[in-house]
């Protein structure tokens, strides 16, 4: 794995980490995810002219991920209105470190250093420290089982994208469709969910410029990921993408005034010493 596509899904973690406490940030939940999606519409569309059309048989690939990653933005903006950011975010990505790591070596057959095994699972680890708080936190058990299904979901995209992306040969065309796709199903999804449309479509005009940059950010941070789920083995790419924790946690502490407590910066340091161990043991 090169130093370039390192660097480049560290930097995709620190967009997915700051696009997430735009999503924590926009008070109703709906208004959040259908302003993302209609980024999504806006930009995947102008792709689709731009790139070439994915072969037929990764369309499956894409209708199936587009459904997956419409539950799980749902899902996400709903876990963060019962949750602190500081919990949610590492606990949802700490489940996919781990599941995509699972699925792409028993059942990919995607291979693996130790030395990368072992940073893989201490940054699994060490997002699941983040998470748990000795005082407890906002939300119990109805937000942590939430915040599960968002790792679940997650790690279900992944794979199929990995799959699907490698399959088309052609990462922004892939990511294009894709995003169109979801600019469709998401707001539709949203405004069936909304028992109140006129106050959502007055929220959506309320909260569009925040919306518009967490939807952009979001967008990019996808298409590097895409982009390196092309060259680089799904886990090691899923777990250089958590790095967004370290985003998320200087976030939490500053924008939502969540304590960070020694116990936090401890993992916090533990998975850089786990990053450090992948981008090693390649």
């Amino acid at each position: 794995m090169s130093g370039g596509i390192v660097l480049a899904v560290l930097g995709a973690a620190l967009l997915h980490g700051s696009w997430n406490a735009i999503a924590k940030a926009i008070p109703a939940r709906l208004v959040s995810s259908a302003l993302i999606g209609t980024v999504y519409l806006l930009v995947g569309a102008i792709g689709c002219l731009v790139f070439p059309l994915p072969p037929q048989e990764v369309w499956p690939y894409l209708l199936i991920s587009a459904a997956v990653q419409t539950a799980y933005l749902v899902l996400l903006t709903a876990a963060y209105a019962k949750t602190e950011f500081g919990r949610t975010y590492p606990l949802t990505r700490g489940i996919a470190v781990l599941g995509i790591t699972l699925i792409s070596t028993i059942f990919l057959g995607e291979r693996m250093t130790p030395a990368q095994l072992a940073g893989v699972a201490v940054v699994a680890v060490a997002l699941f420290a983040l998470s748990w708080s000795p005082k407890g936190g906002r939300g119990g058990l109805a937000g942590t089982l939430m915040a599960v299904a968002v790792g679940v979901t997650i790690t279900a995209y992944s794979v199929i994208d990995g799959m699907g992306v490698r399959l088309s040969g052609e990462p922004f065309g892939y990511a294009s469709w894709l995003f169109l796709m979801q600019g469709i199903t998401i707001p539709l999804v949203c405004f069936m969910l909304s028992r109140d449309k006129a106050e959502m479509l007055r929220g959506m005009r309320r909260h569009a410029p925040m919306g518009a940059l967490g939807g952009i950010l979001s967008l990019a941070a996808y298409t590097i990921v895409v982009w390196a789920q092309s060259l680089a083995p799904l886990a090691v790419v899923s777990a250089l993408r958590e790095t967004g924790v370290l985003a998320a946690g200087a976030i939490g502490y500053l924008v939502f005034r969540e304590p960070l407590s020694r116990w936090r910066m401890t993992a916090t340091a533990c998975a850089v010493a786990g990053i450090v161990a992948i981008r090693l043991g390649g």
